[in-house]
């Protein structure tokens, strides 16, 4: 520890900390711009200078290194003429159009020049103007007169999205900030940029003069979208969501969130919401009142199960749903005697699930993914499918650890790997089975030590803190419970801690409140093929989109007598019988249990729109309109309560005592169903500007490997025509040349492949 003066008080920093760091912990502000805490220094804005006792300058706070017995002051006449001046050059050239900025409020540069800025400027010239640029649906760049260089957005993308997209173009005053070659951004974090700009040169283009900033009320909440949980604060006007930024909390999401967190929001004022209960008589909808709809669906639940018998009732819950809706729905489901309750509408291998009322989880703490030494990671597209993960594991990576994966492509995760292994879903096995021969005797399946094998297993074996993490497509998949037995022994043999990224907000939350089968019931891969039930209800889910079969799906639903979807949206017109409305994450309470087995509770931000109603409440009454006992809750906390009880770490569990079974290849192409960024849930599906993004335009396209490629004479341009299961789809090809031989990604969660079949089945490919 080194120990200086600041402004009188003595304080104690690492050393190599900067002055900065030291004033941080002192609690002493100094004035700056381009420095951030998460960033690298680049000391450019000069903003930050202080005055250094046998300095013959005023020094850079953020890249002046503490040295034993310096003293600093901060507040000397020195300090302030230094930030004065640098204050006056920084003005010299900035449009004087606050009244018109959309950062007007919440400006650094209008905070600061309060405090160091002169009344008048003595710049009497011509300002300089900087052409605005376009570079998608998030950013606004039409302003970039306003930039003051500080560069942080370039870092930034360099550091913790791991991709440059903004750098600094020519010199001196023609200096400007811009995309290469007329590109737009397209990272997944890109919306970050917005939050740490301090003028208004980069702005949301969604949110754009929309309202003043003093006029929007801020509420906490949590992101209903992945398993980071990430903490949320929601600003609103006049009963309307019309920004969200993050809330700092370093154990989850740090100070970031992933653009679908940001921008997601669109949905929620978008003409696809569901304003009115709505019943289907005669094929044409007909709005009623609450009370009719609920005595319909409770009448239609009785009478299906005095014809039938309760088995023949069932429900599909989605993990983004909250923990007291799924906890209710699971309830109701057990109250009228059934069992068939899921929410694992994606998956393949039921088998592999925790003990009743135990949850698998990510094994370890969130915060350590940053901390690790190594890590492997098995199938997951991790950048799109956890991007805060993604942004954790980079910064791990920039540190020097070594992080390998196995997986079907060769996607870009804008980080140094150490090994990455490309193969078919169908061999996702037989790799890992292959890392466990390379560790040594005893593994629980046959393989070949592979160069490949050696390579991930060196990088296992070595180093402190090391993680294997399973990615979504390895918990969907038709072997999930051998990877996860492959993946603990090689655990138990190199000290790593073994855990699933979890794909949805309340993925492990669902598992604890129990609902899916707990004795004899359908799971939803049985509830979604065949006709088995007469009645289904849908709890924020489209089957058809999230299914692991989509076709299957469309057909059992159309088989059911009586289908009731709960949705926020106008989802599931062309089956259901009943629409009722239920509020979205910002006009309900209630909790999400994130990867790491952590409780959010949250309020609701804005009272629900038109005639929508909490899922809870909905799903409370619904339960005493069918007379069930344990339906007399009069808050979400009382629901919770109820739901989960005591203690939630002592019921996370990644244990298995299954042996894994070598399967036979498939024959045929392969089909991968990665679920693309922008289509994971109905939030998502029905935000404008997300789909306007690279990522939402160039969803629906067929992705095939070299050979296949070659095989069916394909051009870049050319259709395909994808055949499965009796169901087809014609869509773009592109080269991917990542992809191993007989795979095709062809991806799930959108309209354009909902005919096709099974997520890991097998394709016919054609050219049109």
């Amino acid at each position: 520890m080194v120990e200086i003066e600041l402004d009188g008080q003595k304080v104690s920093v690492q050393e190599g900390s900067m002055v900065m760091h030291a004033a941080e912990k002192a609690g002493t502000y100094i004035p700056h711009f381009c420095y951030h805490k998460k960033l690298s220094i680049a000391a450019n804005c000069r903003m930050c200078l202080v005055d250094v006792e046998k300095a013959p300058k005023p020094m850079p706070a953020c890249a002046t290194p503490v040295t034993q017995g310096m003293i600093v002051r901060t507040k000397s006449d020195k300090a302030i003429k230094a930030q004065q001046g640098v204050m006056e050059f920084l003005l010299i050239n900035h449009p004087l159009d606050c009244p018109i900025c959309d950062q007007g409020g919440e400006c650094q540069l209008q905070d600061l020049a309060v405090g160091y800025g002169a009344g008048k400027s003595r710049y009497s010239e011509e300002k300089r103007v900087v052409f605005h640029k376009n570079v998608g649906p998030l950013i606004s760049m039409e302003e970039m007169s306003r930039c003051i260089h500080c560069t942080r957005c370039v870092r930034f993308g360099q550091e913790i999205a791991g991709q440059m997209e903004l750098g600094m173009a020519h010199r001196g005053e023609h200096s400007e900030i811009q995309t290469f070659v007329g590109r737009t951004v397209d990272s997944e974090l890109s919306g970050n940029m917005i939050d740490i700009c301090p003028v208004g040169a980069l702005t949301s283009k969604p949110f754009r003069y929309s309202a003043r900033t003093w006029e929007l009320s801020r509420r906490k909440s949590v992101s209903p979208h992945d398993s980071t949980g990430a903490n949320l604060v929601v600003q609103v006007k006049n009963h309307q969501v019309l920004r969200v930024v993050p809330l700092e909390n370093e154990d989850v999401n740090e100070c970031w969130i992933a653009d679908r967190d940001r921008f997601s929001y669109e949905a929620l004022n978008s003409d696809a919401r569901l304003t009115a209960p709505m019943i289907k008589q005669g094929g044409a909808w007909k709005q009623v009142d609450w009370t009719t709809a609920l005595e319909y669906v409770a009448n239609g639940l009785k009478s299906i199960k005095a014809d039938h018998g309760a088995a023949s009732i069932g429900a599909l819950g989605s993990a983004h749903s909250t923990v007291e809706e799924l906890h209710l729905l699971a309830q109701i489901v057990r109250g009228l005697g059934s069992d068939n309750i899921d929410h694992r509408l994606r998956h393949s291998d039921f088998g592999n699930a925790a003990s009743a009322g135990q949850a698998r989880w990510l094994g370890t703490s969130i915060a350590s993914l940053s901390e690790l030494d190594r890590a492997l990671v098995v199938g997951s597209n991790l950048r799109k499918d956890h991007p805060l993960f993604a942004a954790r594991l980079r910064h791990a990576a920039r540190r020097g650890a070594a992080v390998a994966r196995i997986g079907v492509s060769h996607d870009d995760w804008l980080m140094p790997l150490a090994a990455s292994q490309s193969v078919a879903p169908s061999g996702w096995e037989q790799a890992l089975a292959d890392v466990a021969a390379a560790i040594g005797d005893g593994a629980p399946l046959a393989g070949t030590a592979t160069d490949e094998a050696k390579a991930i297993a060196a990088s296992l074996v070595s180093g402190q803190r090391k993680a294997v993490l399973l990615g979504n497509a390895a918990a969907e998949h038709p072997q999930a419970t051998s990877l996860l037995a492959l993946a603990q022994w090689i655990g138990a043999q190199t000290g790593a801690s073994v855990g699933y990224l979890t794909a949805a907000a309340n993925t492990v939350g669902a598992q604890l409140v129990k609902a899916q089968p707990q004795i004899d019931g359908l799971n939803a891969g049985q509830m979604l093929t065949g006709t088995a039930l007469k009645a289904v209800v849908l709890l924020n889910t489209d089957p058809v989109l999230d299914a692991a079969n989509a076709a299957a799906a469309a057909k059992a639903l159309e088989a059911a007598e009586m289908v009731v979807v709960l949705s926020p949206f106008k989802s599931g017109i062309e089956y259901a019988d009943v629409l009722l409305p239920i509020a979205p994450f910002t006009e309900t309470s209630g909790s999400f249990v994130n990867a790491e087995g952590r409780l959010q509770s949250f309020v609701g931000v804005v009272k629900p729109l038109a005639e929508t109603r909490p899922g809870w409440k909905v799903l409370r009454v619904l339960g005493n309109l069918l007379g069930l006992a344990g339906f007399d809750q009069d808050s979400s906390e009382q629901v919770r309560e109820q739901a989960l009880g005591g203690d939630i770490a002592g019921r996370l569990s990644n244990a298995t005592s299954a042996a894994p079974q070598a399967v036979a290849k498939s024959e045929g192409v392969e089909r991968f169903a990665n679920l693309p960024i922008y289509a994971t849930d109905s939030l998502v599906r029905n935000s404008t500007s997300l789909q306007l993004t690279t990522d939402g335009r160039e969803a629906a396209t067929v992705g095939l490997p070299t050979a296949l490629w070659q095989q069916l004479g394909l051009q870049d341009g050319d259709q395909v025509r994808v055949v499965q299961d009796g169901g087809a789809a014609q869509l773009p090809a592109r080269l991917e040349v990542g992809l191993p031989d007989g795979v095709a990604r062809v991806p799930a969660g959108l309209a354009q492949t909902a005919a096709l079949g099974a997520a890991f089945g097998t394709l016919t490919l054609s050219k049109v």
